[in-house]
């Protein structure tokens, strides 16, 4: 077979779904609701099956790295759009757009009674559109408007609430915090297109050893190291680290469909990727490796340690999601690459299926979010139990399970790093073993086991329990349960296929892509066939972590039956016991451990206060900028330049308006006294 990809194959694959978007975000109010969901499913589900097709064909040997529209010429350098696609590339197109097929079916149920049901398809379609050019791009201006535009789309559906003002902070803390990361990527990209002179990937990978060999001007720092770190600053961003996570949490207040989207398998992971393919450049760095594996160890244990006070079944699992993404910027930093993507891939699925799976809990239990008032649902939502005991399973490294493989080769490879930080990275990532399987499993007893709380007052500090406080108090007649007086009208129920069934087709994936990608991913020739680079994800001399675990390596089945001997599996046991221990047979334990530690509960509460510590030194740094560029910028500079020029025009046009009296003397006067000046000038200069 041919060794290029065919063009016209690729470009159908972004422009399917926009082509969707366009008809249901354009003309939603003549394709109707039904029309506007089954155009968009179509087109994302022919960009699923196209990528598909390039996978295999890329498996096959075949790749693509070139222009497809040149967009204009300034001298030498060249602006375009243009498709890089190798085994990344592809791996990536296929989970985008699978997770994206499944959330756009899942939607029909979820949003089935909302005003703005056109509205949001138009604005996921278009998000998958915005990831599609981001993974498949050749180029880092291409790389930067996918970037763009899926902050900007992601914006639109963090706010798609437009009318709840907490829907509205949130979309503008998501933009606002994306902006001070974007700055920084920005500046990694203007570095390496001012030395490196082009902005296509392979001429950048060409010149990455004369760019080691510069210094940042005026300075002794490495330049390279320099450009890596502002360009791990957007991913700091994007892919929401510590300190720039703070969006991320606040972003639930979109509806479920879009938490899974941007959490699971696309913005949040476009920084995880972006560093992947720039693995040449940050593997001649150190400094910047190290860096990146701090930032990814704290934002993995500290994140977590979060998601255990957290109530909203939502924000549970919004926290995981910090977490894992943690981990994966450590197995960056660690310089395993191909580990960190195969943790994005197998977390995708799983982590899809618990965002899907808690908004299909949310549906049966009438939109209260609040687990406190949930319990014993395994009863009445067996589906949705079964997908999200397994979305757990695979999320807290269970062995044979997805998350098992990947956060399991993750530990093995930070523990053979010998780079400055590896050794907390380390303890970071084996802690949160134990953290990550002991909210997740607080949230899994309390939704579906132990007492049946839905029928009883709702918990007080709950949102739905304070509203009922509220309208007891205004004598509305609602009883203490919170809501009217039939109960029975309230119970909970599975959800209709077009929920459930996603989770079905999550879940597969989310036990067995571990086992079958483990193999090639990580230690086979997965990677090995590179366009822009000798290999895809380049991995040097220096950092042979992968080496090292490619020997001890025995196969899917004998990794995951040694697992009984390491730490990590009987952590997440132990994590698994607790929360069994805490909600079901001691349940009043957690209040009291609560009060004993009121300090620590209080910090977790507050998030470590980073909220209001970003709302300080970024929202109202931000705010001072632009206050003094308004009062020295803009009031002094600008209008002073400005109004002077009026003042002066205004000045002459008096003088001028003085000696335009309109009066014929006058005029005669003047041009007396000018004769007669002139007359004296030319007697002056010819008596000379």
């Amino acid at each position: 077979m041919s060794t290029t990809l065919n063009e016209n194959l690729l470009l159908a694959i972004p422009l399917a779904p926009l082509a969707g978007s366009l008809i249901a975000g354009l003309f939603g109010k003549a394709v109707g609701r039904a029309g506007a969901h089954s155009v968009t499913i179509l087109g994302v589900a022919i960009s699923f099956v196209l990528s598909a097709i390039v996978f295999f064909q890329v498996m096959d040997g075949a790749s693509f790295n070139a222009t497809v529209y040149e967009w204009m010429k300034i001298g030498k350098t060249t602006f375009e759009v243009g498709f890089l696609v190798d085994s990344l590339t592809a791996m990536m197109m296929c989970v985008v757009t699978f997770v994206s097929l499944m959330v756009h079916i899942y939607t029909i149920g979820y949003m089935a009674d909302d005003d703005g049901y056109q509205r949001f398809f138009s604005y996921i379609a278009l998000f998958t559109f915005s990831m599609l050019m981001l993974v498949m791009s050749n180029n880092f201006l291409q790389l930067f408007f996918g970037w763009e535009a899926v902050g900007l789309v992601s914006y639109l559906l963090i706010g798609f609430y437009f009318t709840r003002e907490s829907a509205i902070y949130a979309n503008m803390k998501a933009f606002i915090v994306n902006r001070i990361g974007d700055f920084g990527f920005l500046l990694g990209i203007g570095l390496l297109f001012a030395f490196a002179g082009s902005m296509n990937y392979g001429d950048v990978f060409a010149k990455r050893t004369e760019l080691a060999a510069l210094s940042f001007p005026g300075t002794d720092w490495g330049l390279l190291t320099v450009a890596c770190i502002c360009l791990f600053i957007g991913a700091m961003g994007k892919s929401a680290q510590f300190p720039l996570h703070v969006w991320l949490p606040d972003s639930m207040e979109g509806p479920t469909p879009i938490s899974a989207l941007i959490h699971a398998a696309t913005m949040v992971t476009a920084g995880i990727f972006m560093v992947a393919r720039m693995s040449p450049l940050f593997e001649l760095s150190d400094t910047a490796l190290s860096f990146v594996m701090v930032i990814g160890a704290i934002t993995a244990l500290f994140m977590g340690f979060l998601g255990i006070v957290q109530n909203d079944i939502k924000r549970v699992v919004a926290y995981s999601t910090l977490s894992q993404l943690g981990y994966m910027t450590v197995a960056l930093g660690a310089s395993a690459y191909s580990v960190a993507i195969f943790h994005l891939m197998t977390h995708a699925f799983f982590k899809a299926l618990l965002f899907l799976g808690a908004g299909s809990v949310i549906i049966g239990m009438h939109h209260d979010q609040d687990i406190r008032n949930m319990g014993g649902l395994r009863k009445y939502m067996p589906i949705t139990w079964i997908t999200s005991l397994v979305g757990s399973l695979a999320l807290i490294g269970t062995p044979f399970f997805a998350g098992f493989y990947s956060k399991d080769s993750i530990i093995d490879a930070v523990k053979l790093s010998h780079l400055p930080g590896s050794g907390f990275a380390y303890f970071a990532v084996v802690a949160s073993v134990f953290v990550t399987a002991l909210y997740s499993f607080r949230m899994y007893f309390l939704v579906f086991h132990g007492k049946e709380r839905f029928r009883d007052p709702k918990h007080p500090e709950s949102p739905m329990g304070i509203e009922a406080a509220a309208h007891a108090h205004d004598g509305h007649g609602h009883d203490a349960h919170g809501h009217g007086h039939d109960d029975h009208a309230h119970e909970p129920h599975e959800t209709p296929w077009v929920v459930w069934l996603p989770l079905v087709l999550l879940a597969i994936p989310s036990v067995v892509i571990g086992a079958i990608g483990v193999g090639p991913m990580l230690f086979g020739d997965f990677f090995q066939h590179g366009v822009a680079f000798d290999k895809v994800i380049f991995i040097g001399e220096n950092h042979p972590a992968l080496h090292e675990m490619a020997e001890e390596f025995q196969g899917w089945a004998s990794m995951g039956l040694h697992s009984v001997s390491g730490l990590p599996v009987w952590l997440a046991l132990a994590g698994v016991v607790t929360a069994w221990f805490l909600y079901l047979v001691r349940p009043d334990l957690p209040a009291v451990i609560k009060r004993a530690f009121g300090p620590i509960y209080t910090l977790l509460d507050n998030k470590y206060y980073m909220d209001k510590i970003n709302e300080v030194v970024f929202a109202r740094g931000a705010v001072a900028i632009g206050r003094g560029l308004w009062k020295e910028g803009d009031v002094v500079v600008i209008d002073g330049i400005v109004n002077g020029s009026a003042r002066f025009i205004g000045w002459f046009a008096g003088v001028i308006r003085f000696l335009q009296s309109g009066y014929i003397y006058h005029y005669a006067f003047a041009m007396i006294i000018g004769m007669l000046g002139l007359l004296t000038l030319f007697v002056t200069l010819g008596g000379k």
